[in-house]
C-alpha cells in the first residue's frame, strides 16, 4: 500500500478515535450531572466540581469531534449556492470546495500558532479552575484536546483537497460528487410502460 494511502488511513484512524473519546466525554457528563442532581435531590450533598467539569469538557469535546464532521460531511453550512454549482458548473464547484479548505486550513494553522504558547503556559504554570481546598482541576489537558482537535481538522482539510485532487475522494460529500452533479430523472410519458392505465 502507498504511503500516501497509508497515512490517509491512519489520519482518518485517529480522526474517529478522537470523535468516540468525544462521545465517551459527553456519556460521563451525563453521568456525572445525573449524580450531581441525585445528590443534591436525594442526600442534600451536590457533587464537587460539575459546573467546572461540564465548562471545560463542552469545549473539549467540541474540538475533538469537529475533524470526524467535517470528515462525514456534516460540517454545518449553507450548501445551496454550491450545491447548485455541482449541478450546473462541477469544476468551478470543486474550485471553490478547494478554496474553502484551503482557507480553513490557513485558519487552523493560524489557530495552533497562537494556541501552543497558552497550552505550554498552562502546562509550567500549573493554571487551574475551581476552588482551593475544594475541588481544582488543571486546564492544560483541554487545551491539549483543543490542540489536537485543530490539528486533526487541519489535517482533515488537506486531506480532502489532496483527495479531490487525485479523485481519490471516499464518496459524494455535501453537494458534491456525481449524486450531486446528476439531474434529476424524467417522469416517466403518459400511456408508456409505467403508467398504471
Amino acid at each position: 500500500m502507498p504511503v500516501y494511502r497509508r497515512a490517509l488511513r491512519w489520519l482518518d484512524a485517529a480522526t474517529q478515535g478522537a470523535n468516540v473519546f468525544g462521545t465517551v466525554l459527553i456519556v460521563g457528563l451525563v453521568v456525572m450531572i445525573c449524580a450531581d442532581v441525585l445528590g443534591r435531590e436525594a442526600l442534600g450533598t451536590p457533587l464537587r466540581g460539575v459546573p467546572e467539569m461540564v465548562s471545560l469538557s463542552i469545549v473539549a469535546i467540541v474540538f475533538v469531534q469537529l475533524p470526524q464532521a467535517f470528515a462525514a460531511g456534516r460540517l454545518t453550512r449553507s450548501d445551496g449556492l454550491i450545491t447548485m454549482m455541482h449541478r450546473r458548473l462541477p469544476k468551478v464547484a470543486a474550485v471553490m470546495e478547494t478554496l474553502f479548505e484551503l482557507t480553513g486550513a490557513l485558519v487552523l494553522g493560524t489557530l495552533i500558532h497562537a494556541h501552543w504558547p497558552i497550552l505550554v503556559r498552562s502546562y509550567e504554570r500549573g493554571d487551574f479552575v475551581g476552588s482551593v481546598g475544594n475541588f481544582t482541576v488543571p486546564t492544560w489537558p483541554v487545551k491539549l484536546m483543543i490542540l489536537v482537535g485543530a490539528v486533526l481538522l487541519l489535517l482533515q482539510f488537506l486531506a480532502r483537497v489532496s483527495r479531490r485532487l487525485t479523485g481519490d475522494l471516499p464518496g459524494p460529500g455535501p453537494g458534491e460528487g456525481p449524486a450531486a452533479a446528476a439531474p434529476p430523472a424524467a417522469p416517466p410519458a403518459a400511456g408508456g410502460r409505467d403508467d398504471p392505465l
